[in-house]
């Protein structure tokens, strides 16, 4: 992982984060520029620039972000009013970070276009 990656910096503790979950292979944290309330970036511990980067064998840790973010929603409220999960991948997919992450959105109307 390179350490100009700004979530290689969070994971290690260079840059603060405001965490919300964290264990051996996942952190949650809250999204510096939110675009709703509840705005959290699930990002793996484990380098994995996007979902083209994706091997074999890490099918089990994208359903346990995908998993964890359900009870993220249910932790901050937003689970049964609805709540959008979104992962871009590469930059005309709207990645930002070569990291692959996951972004939890919910606690207000989301528009229907996604683009």
């Amino acid at each position: 992982m390179s350490a100009d990656c700004i979530f290689f910096r969070i994971i290690s503790g260079e840059v603060p984060g405001d965490f919300v979950y964290t264990d051996e292979e996942m952190i949650a944290f809250r999204d510096i520029n939110p675009v709703a309330s509840t705005h959290i970036l699930l990002v793996p511990r484990e380098h994995i620039a996007s979902v083209q980067d994706l091997r074999p064998g890490q099918e089990n840790l994208m359903g346990r972000i995908i998993f964890r973010a359900r009870e993220l929603a249910e932790q901050e409220g937003i689970a049964s009013r609805g709540y959008r999960l979104v992962v871009n991948c590469g930059p005309e997919g709207g990645q930002v970070v070569p990291h692959l992450h996951v972004h939890l959105i919910g606690g207000r109307r989301l528009n229907d276009k996604m683009g």
